[in-house]
């Protein structure tokens, strides 16, 4: 998973064209890297799944 598809991922979960996107135990730090790199950080939340996967959405209200 490169970055630039990262990024692509993130702005159509912040612009409302994906309402979640699933990532891989695999790809999990390859695209954590890339999350955490952002300013609206905060706006996404990972919900982990069984297994290691991780569910990803955009929230509207920053979490604290």
């Amino acid at each position: 998973m490169n970055e630039q598809f990262v990024q692509e991922i993130l702005e159509k979960l912040k612009k409302g064209e994906l309402s979640e996107f699933y990532v891989k135990k695999e790809e999990f730090m390859d695209f954590r890297q890339v999350l955490v790199k952002r300013d609206d950080f905060k706006h996404f939340r990972g919900i982990g799944q069984r297994g290691g996967d991780v569910l990803y959405h955009y929230l509207q209200e920053p979490r604290s």
